[in-house]
């Protein structure tokens, strides 16, 4: 809640404003108390907007359409006024908090707190639909949770069914993600209720999965692959698949009907048909979750006598008197704060398909204040669906997992929230990801997870301050030199000899290594090679055999590393197809001494085509075992996800640790810039599941060794890849 401005009213309708609770393009959104006590949200609407005949036109008839909805799960509009000089309208007011905040603060809901979210939504659109309104922007932000079950908010473009549009013939109007494919082609004859029920289905499944089935970034992209792609419901559990998978078909006609859902979703077991908001089913929402709406609700009751920020006087100069800047007295309206208490929230429109603008309430930061717990926002961007999707999707998953359990202990001083984009490694995705990300202010960056996305992003996060720390990704192209605000917690790529060499050195001493130069490794591979020419193994000697990027046979460069009584064989290349050829090239001449390769192709597919030859190699790696970091880690990552964690997943959890953990030492103010983060990162050190982290002044992690290890070692075994331990300690 912000103070009232020198501009805002005492009073509008009779009802007495309080403060406010958001700002956005369309209007503003008060708290106000009615003559009889009671507490509402009062959304005006500007009168520029308002002086538009067809505007006007349009929001009497749906103030008129959806004031007399009643339901249990709908937030009523209980006082309108269409006809003054900016219309306004009044709902009751829910101290609750978004499905947005929940699900990005907390992670995926529990089956069958998706189960009773679902039915109860669909019961409110069953309400809405025999009224024969279509609600057209059924989507996390305009869905509070409250103690006693959801509320489905904010019907600004609710359109009576069968009405005739009052925008332009080709005009989107929604929220892309959670549109239906006849809304994202603008094909208005055919939006009705059938475009809520999939709507609702994309909510369904961003709740169960805590991801959004057709994707981020790109609005257009967003709209596109909704028409034409099939959702993405991987994470969603198997026992909603079916339900959820019904309301996403991209023909109308084949969808449920919205009392259909609701029948579907209910359990049984929980005989949740037979609750009302008066009898509500005991914890219908996972405790920390409840705990912060109950909070919420708490906070209510402690309505704030209404205050005015102070006005700056034109000319005169605001630093001179800090009590009285405006910026400081009356921050703008957070983004979360506007979903959170259901005001004007953003919606866009693309028109003819293309340009899109954002109409109400801005980005912005997602810092909470007053007497809540202040909220920070991380931004997470990786390729989550192209050729890096496996790191990518398991560093996520570390990084989320981080946030829900900062959020679920006792005595934190602020919340945090994970923003996530899949860049799809490629630059025109990093460049968008980070346009938003600077946007909304985020505390911090995760990723990229490819060299491409992260030269492409990096001047955008630099020109804003922003810290980009780099979990899996180490390039020479990418240096803090060139990028101030980036940092690196993963050991270099330069030093990755450095376990091979240990190796060699300290628990199988040789006298003589032997490195196939797969030149199709380019500099990467070269700089290997290199490394370990300059600093042999046990102080012997090294020979060098290359293979041509262009050539599959490693046979004449393994008759050459043998003739040369090789005793251990690097083999410097990163594709574990090449890796593999190269291994049955050394079974194939009998070849039995130590072989080793870096975690390039450490991969599934190196095991598979190597066969037995590739048994017993040995991997250089900058990441840990993530099965052995931790017991908890551990349990929790299976618990959460189903399945045993990802690589670099322990270090993408200890990043956030790492932020969390810088927050925590600039205080508990919630305006804590981004460039205030960057900077501060370098006094922090940070002890973490898979290592410590600490920064040097050049902002890549810190080399000493007592800080935590670095690299570790790995070896094949039957049809996996078994953990060694760090590479000093390998005997």
């Amino acid at each position: 809640m912000q103070p009232l401005t020198a501009d805002d009213s005492e009073d509008i309708g009779g009802h007495r404003l309080l403060a406010r609770l958001g700002a956005g393009g369309m209007g503003v959104v008060y708290l106000a108390r009615t003559t009889g006590g009671a507490l509402v949200a009062l959304k005006t609407i500007r009168a520029e907007h308002a002086a538009d005949p067809a505007f006007r036109t349009r929001f009497r008839r749906e103030v008129t359409a959806v004031r007399g909805l009643t339901a249990p799960w709908l937030v009523p509009i209980v006082a309108a006024d269409t006809e003054a000089r900016e219309p306004w309208l009044a709902t009751q007011f829910i101290p609750g908090s978004s499905l947005v905040e929940a699900v990005d603060g907390f992670g995926a809901l529990p089956v069958a707190a998706v189960r009773a979210l679902g039915s109860r939504l669909a019961d409110a659109l069953t309400v809405v639909h025999a009224a024969g309104v279509v609600h057209r922007d059924v989507k996390p932000g305009n869905v509070l949770l409250a103690l006693d079950g959801p509320r489905l908010i904010d019907f600004g473009i609710a359109h009576a069914a069968g009405a005739t549009a009052l925008t332009a013939p080709d005009a989107v109007m929604g929220t892309p993600g959670f549109l239906a494919p006849e809304q994202a082609q603008a094909r208005a004859r055919e939006v009705g209720p059938a475009s809520d029920v999939f709507s609702l289905g994309c909510v369904l499944a961003y709740a169960a999965s805590g991801r959004r089935p057709f994707g981020t970034g790109n609005a257009a992209g967003v709209l596109f692959r909704t028409v034409h792609e099939e959702p993405d419901l991987a994470e969603v559990p198997d026992e909603l698949q079916a339900p959820i998978g019904a309301c996403l078909a991209k023909d109308p006609t084949r969808r449920p009907t919205a009392a259909e859902v609701a029948a579907a979703l209910r359990d049984p077991r929980a005989i949740l048909a037979r609750e009302t908001p008066e009898a509500p089913k005991e914890h219908w929402l996972p405790p920390a979750v409840l705990r912060v709406v109950a909070e919420r609700s708490a906070r209510a009751l402690d309505v704030p006598t209404p205050q005015r920020a102070i006005r700056q006087p034109a000319g005169d100069n605001p630093a001179a008197d800090p009590a009285s800047s405006p910026a400081k007295d009356s921050p703008s309206p957070t983004r979360r704060r506007v979903l959170l208490l259901g005001s004007a929230a953003a919606s866009v429109v693309a028109v003819g398909g293309g340009a899109t603008a954002y109409l109400a309430a801005g980005r912005g930061s997602t810092h909470g204040s007053g007497g809540a717990l202040p909220v920070h926002t991380l931004g997470f961007q990786a390729d989550l669906s192209g050729a890096n999707k496996a790191d990518g999707v398991a560093q996520e998953r570390g990084a989320r997992l981080a946030v829900e359990q900062h959020n679920a202990r006792a005595g934190i001083t602020f919340r945090l929230a994970l923003d996530t984009v899949d860049d799809r490694g490629e630059a025109a995705g990093a460049r968008q990801a980070a346009r938003r990300f600077t946007e909304a202010k985020v505390s911090a960056v995760l990723g990229p997870n490819t060299a491409t996305a992260a030269r492409a992003a990096g001047p955008l996060y630099q020109n804003a301050s922003t810290a980009m720390v780099l979990i899996s990704l180490d390039d020479d192209r990418l240096t803090p030199s060139k990028l101030r605000t980036l940092r690196v917690t993963r050991a270099p790529e330069s030093y990755l000899a450095l376990p091979l060499v240990s190796y060699l050195t300290s628990a199988r001493p040789v006298d003589r290594t032997a490195v196939i130069d797969d030149r199709a490794a380019g500099h990467t591979g070269s700089d290997l090679t290199n490394a370990i020419s300059q600093e042999p193994p046990h102080e012997g000697t090294t020979s060098v055999h290359p293979v041509a990027a262009h050539s599959d046979d490693f046979a004449p460069a393994v008759r050459a590393a043998l003739a040369a009584k090789a005793q251990a064989v690097v083999f410097s290349g990163t594709s574990p197809e090449r890796a593999a050829r190269c291994a049955r090239a050394l079974a194939d001449a009998g070849f039995t001494g130590p072989r080793l390769g870096t975690w390039h192709i450490m991969r599934p597919v190196f095991l598979q085509q190597a066969g037995t030859a590739g048994q017993g190699w040995l991997f250089g790696t900058p990441f840990t075992d993530p099965g052995s970091v931790s017991r908890t880690f551990r349990t929790a990552y299976r618990a959460r996800y189903g399945t045993a964690p990802g690589r670099w997943s322990p270090e993408a959890y200890d990043a956030v640790g790492l932020v969390a953990r810088t927050l925590e030492r600039l205080g508990k103010t919630a305006d804590i810039g981004p460039g205030v983060v960057a900077q501060r990162l370098f006094d922090v050190t940070y002890r973490g599941n898979a290592k410590t982290l600490r920064f040097t002044t050049d902002g890549t992690h810190s080399l000493d060794p007592n800080r935590g290890a670095l690299y570790f070692l790995f070896q094949a075994k039957g049809n996996a890849f078994h953990f060694l331990g760090r590479y000093d300690l390998v005997k």
